[in-house]
């Protein structure tokens, strides 16, 4: 096999901040030919499509199109969350692999169809949950696996995003649309990445969620205010019993040192972990303000490469599927690969919940919803049946 003939499906954002490095100037550049690229937002297009050579007949704003005109083995699916599963479905019906950027969906039963289509295919799936190549997850998972810390009892975790990130009257604009706190939570865009992270560390199933949500800032922006969260706190209680928070939220002043805050803090019966996520490189000091780097994330080489565990996490998918369809994977370590904790469905699971939960709470004149607690496999067999008891007996 020669280069892996990838199809792009999105080119917004998430490609401008991550992927186009991937796909042209990281070390799995060499191992993979951009074919075709597909958007709805042709100014997306066009700037990425120029910038690295893509013809304007490998430009399509239809991914059947791209699918069934172009000679592909897999396809990266970097659309919104709620549009992950028709382009992969297609994709998977087609014979092809798939990328996906997390979470797998932004609900269990898309995320469950793409999870059992792929399996009922013999296709394979990967989904790039970036954190989970961090050094210090991987450090915290194998001694936290280990005993290390004994039973797990309790554990915080907090990610907060700059105004910046959700305010439509930021100029310029960081995402592409101005309805896009309104249409999304920092429970989706954010939370899902501590859950996974946390998760990945434990491999624990979570069994309840309870969430609560703020709106206080976004409401007042001005001139186009926002119906959207500033800040959620969803409780995890977990199959031992232990409860993890995860507070997100996109609110903070633009004046902070990084893009995100971060950090987390996991106490088990024998010890403790202080996971300095908010350290992930170093400060600097300029004119325009001290600001955090975070090479270990996304490092621009002098060679002109970009690597660090951003470019790390996908590329090994990639990776994976090029051996995948070469020569195939052993059984065993593709059932690893392929398995609910792989391919982040109890993320999927924990985010949906504390939607439920937000739903279904009560609002106070303060902005405060207090969400009801939601028992997650209850929810499970609602959404998609008896098949749902799987993910919990297995």
């Amino acid at each position: 096999m020669q280069r892996l003939r990838l199809g792009v499906i999105g080119t917004g954002s998430v490609v401008r901040e991550i992927y186009e490095y991937l796909y042209f100037k990281s070390e799995y550049s060499s191992r993979i030919s951009v074919e075709a690229i597909c958007d709805h937002n042709p100014d997306n297009m066009k700037s990425i499509g120029d910038r690295y050579g893509i013809p304007d007949s490998r430009r399509f704003d239809n991914f059947r199109d791209l699918i069934g005109k172009v000679p592909l083995d897999a396809v990266a699916i970097n659309t919104p969350d709620n549009f992950h599963k028709e382009p992969a479905i297609y994709a998977l019906e087609a014979g092809l692999d798939i990328l996906v950027p997390k979470p797998t969906a932004d609900n269990v039963r898309d995320a469950h169809e793409i999870i059992s289509k792929a399996k009922q295919l013999g296709r394979f799936v990967g989904v790039d949950f970036h954190k989970r190549e961090d050094p210090r997850i991987k450090e915290a998972k194998a001694r936290f696996l280990n005993g290390d810390y004994g039973k797990f009892q309790s554990s915080v975790w907090y990610m907060l995003d700059k105004l910046m990130v959700s305010d439509p009257n930021h100029v310029p604009r960081f995402f592409s649309t101005p309805d896009f706190a309104s249409k999304n939570t920092p429970v989706s865009f954010l939370t899902v990445h501590m859950a996974d992270a946390f998760i990945t560390i434990t491999e624990l199933k979570p069994l309840f969620v309870k969430a609560i949500g703020y709106k206080q800032k976004l409401p007042a922006l001005k001139p186009l205010p926002v119906d959207g969260y500033d800040l959620v706190d969803t409780e995890i209680i977990f199959e031992n019993g232990g409860v993890c928070h995860i507070i997100t939220g996109w609110a903070i002043p633009n004046s902070a040192h990084a893009l995100t805050v971060q950090s987390a803090r996991i106490i088990g019966s024998e010890g403790m972990i202080d996971l300095n996520l908010d350290m992930p490189g170093y400060h600097e000091v300029i004119p325009d303000g001290i600001f955090e780097r975070n090479p270990m994330f996304r490092n621009f080489e002098p060679n002109g490469l970009v690597s660090g565990y951003g470019m790390r996490s996908p590329g090994q998918i990639l990776e994976n599927i090029i051996r995948f369809r070469i020569s195939g994977i052993h059984d065993a370590e593709l059932n690893k690969l392929m398995d609910p904790f792989s391919l982040g469905f109890f993320s999927s699971l924990v985010c949906e919940g504390a939607h439920r939960s937000l739903e279904t709470g009560e609002n106070s004149k303060a902005g405060v919803v207090t969400g009801k607690q939601v028992i997650l496999k209850d929810l499970l067999i609602q959404e998609i049946g008896e098949e749902g008891r799987q993910y919990y007996d297995s």
